[in-house]
Formats: structure tokens, sequence, C-alpha cells
């Protein structure tokens, strides 16, 4: 007799889904329709199984997400912790935006994380988020500070975890909970990278409400086309605009050089931080000429 149950992918490799349910952990296999359709499981997808008699699980059911990224691909996540370092490498202020607007267009709470405190200060890219309203921890994987104030965030979440190779994602969870033992990799100087260490995502269990997303190391941060956020959305992704969007000259107004833009205004007034406008400029001038079906 076949067996219904309901749980969520902690982990998908090699065609097989690792299901968590009230039972216990299932490895299964999607149906065939789901690659008829064109749909790919994600970690963190909710999603119904049966279990034949002999114990196979089959993916009957992908439950509706209530978000999804490509990379990382990952669905139903609470917040995306965006991790970049102080040195080494050095940060990117840009692709650190390119992550929070996508978050910020799929309705994930972004927050920075800021690592390796210990070898130099981050405090110049506290004023840059902290003006914007963006959640901002600095932390030091050697020193723990910083790591609690991050572990007491992730508590009753999904929280998704990325940032370039080599920033010292797998060394904060591992400061977080040790029981991770998640492997890392130090920095290649001859690459000015770290080496890709963490090869699968998955989400890891902290307790019984708690789940983070180990994402694979990749050497940038910068979205893949299908997460780019279009043109006419991307304002609404700088919360630090909404309190000018509205007061400028014509409604039409892009906010990145308009005569009459209170948007700029703003930043003249040192009330919206220059290097995040010139963010939205760049990110802006990018999308701005892509059509539908590029965006896909």
């Amino acid at each position: 007799m076949n067996e219904m149950l309901n749980g969520r992918i902690i982990k998908g490799i090699g065609g097989f889904y690792y299901v968590e349910t009230a039972k216990e952990l299932y490895s299964c296999k999607a149906r065939g329709v789901f690659r008829k359709k064109r749909i790919t499981p994600l970690v963190g997808d909710q999603v119904q199984i049966r279990l034949d008699a002999d114990g196979t699980g089959y993916i009957e059911e992908i439950l509706p997400r209530k978000n999804f990224l490509t990379r990382p691909p990952v669905a139903n996540i609470d917040q995306l912790i965006i991790v970049t370092s102080v040195c080494d490498p050095s940060p990117n202020p840009l692709l650190i935006d390119e992550a929070i607007a996508a978050a910020e267009d799929k309705g994930i709470e972004p927050v920075v994380v800021v690592s390796k405190t210990d070898l130099q200060s981050g405090e110049w890219l506290r004023v840059i988020y902290e003006k914007a309203g963006i959640p901002f921890f600095a932390v030091s994987s050697v020193t723990d500070e910083g790591v609690e104030a991050v572990k007491a965030l992730l508590k009753g979440k999904i929280t998704a975890f990325t940032g370039n190779s080599g920033v010292g994602k797998s060394s904060l969870l591992n400061r977080i909970d040790n029981r991770l033992a998640l492997e890392t990799g130090e920095i290649s100087q001859k690459l000015g990278r770290g080496r890709h260490t963490t090869r699968k995502v998955e989400l890891l269990k902290l307790d019984d409400s708690s789940y983070v997303a180990d994402t694979p190391g990749f050497s940038s941060i910068s979205l893949e086309q299908c997460d780019l956020v279009r043109k006419e959305n991307l304002q609404f992704c700088f919360r630090e605009f909404e309190p000018y969007r509205n007061a400028c000259k014509f409604s039409s107004c892009s906010h990145t050089c308009e005569k009459g833009c209170a948007v700029l205004q703003a930043v003249e007034d040192g009330k919206i931080h220059p290097s995040r406008h010139a963010s939205y400029v760049a990110m802006y001038n990018e999308v701005k000429d892509l059509k539908e079906w590029e965006m896909k």
C-alpha cells in the first residue's frame, strides 16, 4: 500500500532528493512529469511524497513556493545573508547590492555580514548599509566577534548564505554550530579567490525550526540573468529611496540623472549613500534595454 507524506527537500544530489518528514528522512526521485514540464525541485521546497511498499520514495507534488533564487538554487527562504570579507578577497559593493536587490525583489530579507574583521575594519561598509536600513553584522571566525549575534538571527528561520568564494561562509557556519563540520578552504594567492569547497546545496538543521543553506562556492555573487531585477521594479529594491520616490518632478523619473529628481537630491544631501546610488545606476543601465524574453 502506498503512503503519502508531506516534507521538505533538504538536499538534492545526483537526481535524488532527500526529503525530511515528521517521521524520518527519505531518499526520493522526482516524477517524470516534472521533467516534462521543465520544473526542477529545489532545496527548500515543501513537497508531497509517495512511498511504495518497498520503501522507494517519489515526489508527487511541489507545494506553492513563496520565493526562490536561481543562484543559489533554493526555495522558501526567509532571509539571504550576503557574506563579504574586508580583504582576501576585497569587497565589491556593486555585487553586494545586486544580491540585496534580488532578495528585495523576491520578498526575502537581506542581511550583510562582513567577515575577517580581525584583519581589517569593516566600518566603512557598516556606514553604507546601516544608512540604507539593511541589517549589518561584523564577524570574525578567529575572535568570534559577532558570531552569537548572527546565530540569534537564524532562530526559527530558513536562511541562505551567499558570497564570493573565500569570504568565510563555511568558517562562520562552523563557529555558529560546530556540529556542521563544514569543509573550509584557504585563499589561493595566485588566483586571488577561494577554492570551491562547498559542492552542493543543502539545508543544514540547527534545531527544530532553524535551517541554513550552505551553497556552492562560486567566484562572484553577480546574478544569473533570470535573477536580474526588471527596471520597473528596481527602484523598489533600494529601500532607502522610498521616502523620495514620489517627490520627483516627473512621474517617469528613473532616478539616474533627471533634473528635479528627489532621489538624486537625497544623495546630494547625504541622506542616501552615493555608493548605493552608484550601484542602482549601474544595475539600471544593465537592464534598461533588456527584452522580457532575455530575462527568462
